[in-house]
């Protein structure tokens, strides 16, 4: 089997294993992303309590005060009867 210009077998066996390392640094790159953007995709509201998710709403201006002194009320007699 001719081994190419002189690199003999060390040359062979060289480029060999840095193909598979290649390849290896690859897949782990995509595998490592992949998780990374699984992880900041999740929000931190799934951890967030009602009451923290209201006063959120009513800071951004989606809710009035009339509106979130309702709900938040609604929110302290229900968490009451249980």
């Amino acid at each position: 089997m001719p081994y190419g210009y002189g690199w003999g077998m060390w040359g062979l066996t060289m480029m060999t294993v840095s193909m598979v390392l290649f390849w290896a640094l690859v897949i782990a790159a995509i595998i490592a992303l992949v998780r990374y953007l699984q992880r900041t995709g999740q929000s931190d509201r799934d951890t967030a309590t009602a009451e923290e998710l209201l006063a959120e709403r009513f800071a951004r201006g989606e809710i009035d005060e009339e509106e979130y002194r309702r709900r938040r009320t609604a929110l302290a007699e229900r968490r009451r009867r249980t």
